[in-house]
This record gives C-alpha cells, sequence and structure tokens, in this order.
C-alpha cells in the first residue's frame, strides 16, 4: 500500500490555507440545492476525513447548515472550501480549491434527482439519489435525514 500524496490548497485570497491527504484521487459532484446554492453550481469535492488541517483557522468561517452538517469557507473572499459532519472526522473538500488537481477522477454524483436540467457531465460516474444518499449517510456515520 503506498502512501497517500498530500495535497495543498486554499481559499482565492490565501488567507486561509490547508493540506491533506486523501485516500483515493477520486472527485464527487453534490447537485443538492444546497451546495449548487453554496458553490454556483455543482460541488465538486474530494474526501479528505482523517487528513484534513487548516494552517491557519482565524480566517476560516463555519456556518451550520443543518443539525449535522456544516460548510467551512473563507471568512475574507468568501471561498467554499469544505463540507464536513460535526463531532466527526468527515470532510469533503472542494477540488476548485486545491493547488493541483491532476490525476483526479470524476467518479461519483449525488443527489442526481435535484439537478437540473440545464447541464449533464459526460463522465460515467456512480449516481445516488438524495434518499440514497441519506440512508448511507445514516448507516455509516449516523447522522440525519435532513439536507445538510
Amino acid at each position: 500500500m503506498t502512501a497517500a500524496k498530500t495535497l495543498t490548497g486554499g481559499c482565492l485570497c490565501g488567507a486561509v490555507r490547508f493540506t491533506a491527504a486523501p485516500a483515493k484521487r477520486e472527485v464527487g459532484a453534490c447537485h443538492c440545492s444546497m451546495c449548487r446554492k453554496w458553490s454556483a453550481g455543482p460541488f465538486l469535492a474530494i474526501d479528505c476525513s482523517g487528513s484534513f488541517k487548516i494552517d491557519d483557522p482565524s480566517n476560516l468561517g463555519l456556518y451550520r447548515s443543518s443539525e449535522w452538517a456544516e460548510r467551512g469557507f473563507c471568512k475574507v473572499c468568501g471561498t467554499p472550501l469544505f463540507y464536513r459532519l460535526v463531532g466527526k472526522d468527515f470532510y469533503e473538500v472542494s477540488v476548485e480549491a486545491l493547488d493541483d488537481t491532476g490525476g483526479l477522477v470524476l467518479t461519483s454524483q449525488i443527489f442526481v434527482d435535484e439537478k437540473p436540467a440545464y447541464y449533464d457531465f459526460a463522465n460515467a460516474t456512480t449516481n445516488m439519489t438524495g434518499a440514497e444518499v441519506f440512508a448511507l449517510m445514516a448507516a455509516a456515520h449516523g447522522v440525519g435525514q435532513a439536507k445538510g
């Protein structure tokens, strides 16, 4: 087994920087209405659970979007940085906040039942509806059935 490559990233203005070593180089797209409103499109993310570290959290803002989830962003420039489960080491980090996206592959899409009709990805991916995502999250992380 090879060690995960450490990646760096940050916000648009550079006020928030981070490191992470994702176990897989797989990108997921979330089409839920909250992610689309937050990121002005589908939220493209990579699972960095267990390895995500903010260098200096003084400019990090957190928005509690549900009872069990929150979203991290730069308080200076507003860049969306991550989605995480409260009290758990589960981080979905914005791929576009990474300094280097080389070698990443789009492998999954969630909340496909909420995806607007005006766009489609050509990639062959694993697709899940919102109900399927909530069932998986409840089984794996014990979280509720409301969007986060």
